[in-house]
């Protein structure tokens, strides 16, 4: 199935008490709930059911997993228990550290936590087997429904879990983000940025911990302080370092949250600590200001107090600054929208979001590598208006996301390695075509081509209009994304579609007999011949003329015209209205014909008989056609073969078809504006004829 392309969208994401219904039924949470407190029944979900194709899609579990309600594991099961913390979230056999890093991150925010995690829910006073999670989804809210059936091995939770066997939120939001991607494999394997973002609908930024700024700890400090999720990992480099643990107690590969940053007094120096988290509830540092390490006997009671600092074996650790530096490779950011954060929040990021599609054939140009058709990707327009605070520029993140990619694992669908071009924008509101992108250099482009699910990254640019090419690396490859841009001050974005603009020469005045050309005679020869005396020719005795005439033109390789361009070409030429072309309204085609024939000639530069659907685009405006995207990705959809390529038949089919839709608006038009009114039997007409 095509994606279908769609437009701007310039708004702040829907806050969660607006998210959007999910569930087959078409009913809300509430709506649910009470159906089955009515009828004296436990929810059952039938869009995820208690079954192993919630669990897997490309294997069978090797233990037989009992689905089971929290009251049947426990005597009293509660909700949350004693408030959601992060040492509520312990890792089970599923390969999902990053998201379970990412929920003890969401802990530290209460206004975070419960915008996904609705908290008014219990196994109390009218406990019904059902509970909901919103999570972000593409600039949207979404709202997900669930049952509490839960995959259970020797009545013990197999997944995520808290550390309090009565305590269940944290697994039943695991199952509500395995029900959003499809199933509980779906999970396996990712970034924690991913899961940050879809708690927040914040954009993520990564660090290089070799390669950090001078003001890393103050970048990370103001982040937390601002109630933005980080998370920290270790490279590996290869799967077998997988999970391997370190001399030092860390975990290769591995997706930990970052829980604090402070600094101590200690031996008369100022020490900056990082405060650790691994998922696993246990696994822990084992170097310096590690749990039992002797340095926190040389700092004061009260710093050790003030820090929580513990010796269990919780997960959870300090390190130095430095050390931390050393042993992590990376820290991610998730930025939080505006509202996200408290009221009180000195800065706030402005937003602005884009939907897309990369559509074979049209849109899917694929990277700066391929110039022929990298001009074809979505062009989107970004206008910087406003300098940051003190300085003469403008500030901000560019953010590429391939959407619904862990949903479509199922299908065999894999992350595309994606990035973004940006361009000065020229001024012109017309597409930019192929020679603007060969001699103009970009002003910014994401560091890399890279199969994450989003690809981000900051930028200082002077004020201006600027131009963002999101696209595919390779050509051709089929996506929907969202593009996000988190600005200091305002800024807008808009995608370059260009306007629908047609400009045809009108047709010249037919010679009369006695001023015809040779070729004018040789065709009223052969009209004669086929038509008789009155030179009117049906559809099927057209059919013969052009292909007796394109077939002596042996500049071009030309397969016979269908009997459908030939109905065409009567229906565009025909004045009379007999259904029949005379030989003047003949000679006036054969002129457009010649100069479509010389354009299909400049496009087929293989001479081969056909041209590629991203040089039709180019064909149509030198034909007098500029048109839209929506427009362009209608006439590949119908014209063009598997391999995007356009045969002289159909191209001539596109061009008669345009100009006949184009003389029956004008001819419709009577008040000289975009817009036509047209009633049923009107409508219908209209479509049997074009």
């Amino acid at each position: 199935m095509p994606y279908i392309y769609q437009g701007s969208k310039q708004r702040e994401p829907s806050f969660p008490h607006t998210a959007l219904t999910t569930h087959s039924s078409g009913k809300t949470y509430e709506q649910l709930k009470q159906e089955c407190l009515q009828k004296g029944t436990l929810f059952e979900d039938i869009d995820f059911p208690a079954h192993d194709s919630s669990l897997f899609y490309s294997e069978k579990p090797n233990i037989p997993f009992v689905w089971k309600r929290p009251k049947e594991i426990v005597k009293d099961p509660e909700f949350i228990l004693g408030g959601a913390s992060r040492t509520d979230v312990r890792q089970g056999d599923l390969g999902d550290c990053w998201l379970l890093a990412a929920i003890a991150s969401l802990t530290l925010n209460e206004k975070l936590l419960y915008r996904v995690v609705p908290p008014d829910q219990s196994f109390g006073s009218g406990y019904a087997g059902i509970f909901h999670f919103q999570f972000w989804q593409h600039n949207e809210w979404v709202d997900i429904v669930i049952d509490d059936r839960l995959p259970t091995f020797r009545n013990r939770l197999v997944f995520l879990h808290s550390a309090d066997l009565n305590e269940f939120w944290s697994a039943l939001i695991e199952k509500a983000y395995a029900k959003l991607n499809g199933s509980y494999e779906a999970l396996k394997g990712g970034s924690t940025i991913e899961a940050m973002e879809d708690f927040t609908g914040g954009v993520s930024e990564m660090y290089e911990n070799k390669s950090a700024p001078s003001n890393y700890f103050e970048i990370m400090d103001k982040a937390l302080k601002r109630g933005s999720m980080l998370g920290c990992s270790i490279d590996i480099t290869s799967s077998a370092e997988t999970e391997a643990k370190t001399p030092q107690g860390l975990v290769k590969g591995h997706a930990y949250s970052i829980t604090g940053l402070d600094v101590v007094n200690y031996r008369g120096q100022k020490v900056q600590l990082i405060r650790v988290r691994n998922p696993w509830g246990q696994v822990e540092w084992n170097g310096a200001w590690s749990d039992n390490s002797p340095e926190w006997s040389s700092i004061d009671p009260a710093e050790r107090k003030r820090l929580c600092q513990t010796s269990l074996d919780d997960g959870e650790f300090w390190m130095k600054m430095e050390d931390f530096k050393r042993y992590f490779d990376k820290v991610e950011i998730c930025n939080l929208t505006p509202d996200a954060l408290d009221d009180d929040t000195e800065h706030k990021w402005e937003v602005n979001v884009h939907q897309g599609s990369w559509v074979r054939g049209s849109t899917a140009g694929g990277c700066r590598n391929f110039l022929e058709t990298f001009w074809t990707n979505p062009q989107v327009k970004l206008s910087l208006t406003e300098k940051d605070d003190g300085r003469n520029e403008c500030t901000f993140i560019a953010a590429l996301m391939q959407k619904n990619r862990r949903k479509l694992k199922k299908v065999g669908a894999e992350l595309l390695t994606i990035g973004y071009a940006i361009y000065q924008c020229p001024g012109s509101q017309s597409q930019m075509t192929k020679d603007f992108f060969k001699f103009n250099a970009s002003k910014g482009r994401s560091k890399t081509y890279i199969n994450v699910r989003e690809i981000s990254q900051r930028f200082t640019l002077p004020p201006g209009d600027y131009m963002i090419i999101p696209t595919t690396f390779e050509p051709h490859q089929e996506a929907d994304f969202c593009l996000r841009v988190f600005s200091e001050k305002k800024s807008e974005i808009t995608e370059i579609e260009g306007d629908i603009h047609v400009d045809l020469p009108d047709p010249p005045n037919p010679n009369p007999p006695h001023k015809e050309t040779e070729e004018e005679r040789q065709f009223r020869t052969l009209f004669e011949q086929i038509a008789g005396e009155d030179l009117e020719v049906s559809a099927e005795e057209l059919q013969y003329v052009l292909n007796a005439v394109l077939q002596r033109t042996k500049n071009i390789k030309i397969k016979k015209l269908s009997l459908l361009s030939c109905l065409n070409i009567i229906s565009l030429m025909d004045t009379s209205g007999n259904g029949k072309l005379g030989f003047d309204e003949f000679k006036i085609f054969w002129d457009k014909l010649k100069n479509w024939i010389n354009i299909f000639l400049q496009y087929d530069a293989d001479k081969s008989g056909t041209m590629s659907s991203y040089e039709l685009r180019l064909a149509l405006k030198a034909a007098g056609f500029q048109l839209n995207n929506t427009v362009l990705q209608l006439i590949v959809l119908r014209y063009s073969d598997d391999l995007y390529q356009i045969e002289f038949d159909d191209y001539l089919n596109c061009l008669v078809r345009l100009e006949n839709c184009c003389c029956v608006f004008h001819s419709l038009n009577n008040s000289n504006t975009d817009t036509i009114s047209v009633n049923q039997a009107e409508f219908i007409s209209l479509a049997m004829n074009i």
